[in-house]
């Protein structure tokens, strides 16, 4: 029964319904019918034709395969009964309940076929229409929620991945830390733990306020900071109009950790890393510059796992956007461009 009566679908029909009441009530008074008889035909055979068509349009029509010869001429024969005999019946029903004067035989005549189909065949088209339009909707919504929940799958995964890509690379660091006994792997530790806080109870949603983006970008830099002498040159700088709009987590972090893992740490002599992000009027313009070893000046960009994540990432979150990545002979940049209002 479920599968047969849905009440939003059944409701579709009953506005349909109403307007053929109307039209049919307004075609009745054009004959000089009284206005109560008038709307009680129409109303009384309207239920009929809503139900049958009801029936045959969500239920009948679905589950027959038109492949099958005998499906279609059963179907074919159940048209003509609703639309002229059963229809008829209805008819004669509401003579006897005193609430239908339409389509009654006089007495001895058999009824006419031509008229009562002339009514019950406009019906079934402008129901066939609704049923197809209801439908139609019905499948771009579903598709466009399948497409929204594979996304947020798919995007969860790319956190999946990468959150443990950023944290294997900041355990290999403590790890040369501790192998080396420096004083310094404690403090390495607590910072880490309060990355690890952070991805944990305020990346694990949609979005988060750009100053949180800040904040963990800030604590990354403290973080491998404390791998370098103080030959290593950070300059990390923003302008940001509002700092409680959204942003994605842990959005920026990719190209902040390529600066220091595939840059200043292969770099032999005066690294350096200069780091400035602007937000104004929901523009994001993202600008990382590094130095390198040299040996990248080829103009080929061999992407990581993080870089190639991001990328991925903002395909399924924005519109509008550009990612620029370009090597030169001692240093590598990144840009990274997007329109904040164009998020999907």
């Amino acid at each position: 029964m479920k599968a047969l009566f849905d009440i939003k679908r059944f409701q579709l029909y009953g506005w349909v319904g109403l307007g053929i009441v109307c039209m049919c009530t307004i075609r009745e008074l054009s004959e000089h019918k009284g206005i109560v008889t008038a709307l009680l035909n129409c109303l009384w055979l309207t239920i009929y034709l809503t139900l049958a068509n009801y029936v045959l349009y969500e239920y009948f029509f679905p589950r027959f395969r038109w492949r099958k010869f005998y499906n279609g001429i059963l179907i074919a024969l159940l048209y003509i009964f609703l639309f002229s005999e059963g229809f008829h019946l209805w008819a004669q029903l509401g003579y006897v309940l005193h609430v239908n004067t339409d389509y009654i035989d006089p007495a001895g005549k058999d009824h006419d076929l031509h008229e009562e189909a002339g009514f019950g065949m406009p019906s079934a088209i402008m129901f066939g229409i609704a049923s197809m339009i209801y439908h139609n909707v019905k499948f771009r919504q579903t598709t466009q929620q399948l497409r929204i929940e594979k996304q947020a799958a798919e995007l969860s995964f790319l956190k999946s991945q990468t959150n443990p890509h950023f944290l294997f690379n900041t355990l290999n660091n403590i790890y040369s830390l501790a192998r080396d006994k420096s004083d310094k792997a404690p403090e390495t530790i607590l910072r880490l733990s309060k990355i690890l806080r952070y991805m944990l109870y305020d990346a694990g949603g949609p979005y988060i306020a750009v100053e949180q983006e800040l904040k963990i970008i800030d604590d990354y830099i403290a973080l491998e900071r404390i791998r370098y002498d103080d030959s290593l040159r950070v300059n990390f700088n923003y302008d940001v109009e509002d700092m409680k709009q959204a942003l994605p987590p842990l959005l920026l972090i990719p190209l902040v950790e390529n600066a220091f893992k595939h840059g200043v740490s292969e770099t032999r002599s005066q690294p350096f890393i200069d780091i400035h992000l602007s937000i104004v009027k929901r523009q994001l313009a993202f600008f990382v510059r590094n130095s390198t070893d040299g040996s990248s000046g080829d103009g080929h960009v061999r992407e990581n796992i993080g870089l190639s994540n991001l990328r991925r990432q903002l395909e399924l979150l924005y519109t509008d956007y550009q990612i620029l990545l370009e090597p030169r002979a001692s240093e590598f940049s990144a840009t990274l461009k997007i329109n904040l209002a164009s998020h999907v």
